[in-house]
């Protein structure tokens, strides 16, 4: 996510930016509820229209 967003603002948005991709939950939440870290980076491509080459 810091290589997408930037260092300063992927740690905010990883924090506060509840998607339906993650079942209503923030990265941070997803994370902490088991999630696997590729699956919870899928759901921010997605939900955030991340072209393929930078998956």
């Amino acid at each position: 996510m810091a290589d997408y967003f930037g260092e300063g603002y992927a740690d905010s948005f990883a924090r506060d930016h509840v998607m339906s991709e993650l079942g209503g939950r923030t990265v941070h939440q997803a994370l902490d509820a088991g999630w696997e870290a590729k699956d919870v980076w899928r759901g921010v491509c997605r939900a955030m229209e991340i072209p393929a080459d930078r998956r």
